[in-house]
């Protein structure tokens, strides 16, 4: 299904991104390897949306680097990372025409888009929607199809951005399941969410970012036994909003 040319391991170093005066990310490093699932969590403005957004090129760092293994990230119709956002931006079009339009800038055959296309949206449950308009969907068949459509890019990393903060409990359910499916064939996934039941349900790693710094980087299971910082700490406890 994929490209064995892999984009991992991604290398952040000393990342800053500055607006209005403030740095909103002010020096963070990482390493993500291949697999798992990464969680980023923090208050409200610690700058984990910026940080999805400046590893997958939607925003461009003031200084520090963010390095791919694989150079520019796309290889033989393969779209190495793709992104999904809080609120699905849908075109005035069907579901499946929304898959065929993401589809249509990798230069692919209209055979293999109509086919890529019929698959995702059996993947993820949406076959019988194909010719749904995507705006009239609910909330929660919109962000499926807006993994659908991530997935039929065929990407070897997946960044969410508060994929069902504002889904009902069956939909979110339904979202972490196809997650937690992705991530079991190998997909790599980075997610930012304020649910920290989520985060302990589905997180491999967590990143706790604070005030645009990266506070803590540590194996979920460490880091909900007992957080190395007081700032986490208190965040967990419900106790630090900023």
């Amino acid at each position: 299904m994929r490209d064995t040319l892999s984009v991992l391991p991604l290398t952040v170093t000393d990342l800053v991104f500055e607006a209005g005066g403030r740095r909103l990310v002010d020096g963070i490093g990482f390493t993500l390897p291949q697999g798992g699932l990464t969680v980023l969590i923090g208050p409200n403005g610690s700058g984990k949306s910026l940080t999805l957004r400046l590893c997958h090129g939607l925003l461009t760092p003031h200084s520090g680097s963010i390095s791919w293994a694989a150079a520019d990230g796309i290889v033989s119709g393969v779209k190495r990372h793709a992104m999904v956002f809080q609120k699905p931006v849908m075109l005035r079009r069907s579901a499946r025409a929304n898959i065929l339009h993401a589809l249509a800038a990798f230069g692919l055959s209209r055979g293999e888009r109509t086919a890529r296309a019929a698959e995702a949206l059996e993947r993820f449950g949406l076959a019988g929607l194909a010719d749904r308009p995507a705006r009239l969907m609910s909330g929660g068949e919109q962000q499926r199809l807006a993994i659908a459509r991530a997935w039929a890019l065929r990407p070897q990393v997946l960044f969410l951005d508060e994929p069902t903060s504002q889904l009902d409990p069956g939909a979110t359910r339904q979202i972490e399941e196809m997650l937690m499916a992705l991530r079991g064939e190998g997909m790599t996934l980075v997610m930012a969410t304020h649910d920290m039941g989520q985060a302990r349900r589905l997180a491999d790693r967590v990143l706790f970012l604070h005030r645009g710094h990266l506070g803590e980087d540590a194996e979920a299971a460490t880091f909900f036994a007992g957080p190395a910082s007081t700032e986490a700490r208190a965040f967990i406890a419900g106790d630090l909003v900023w």
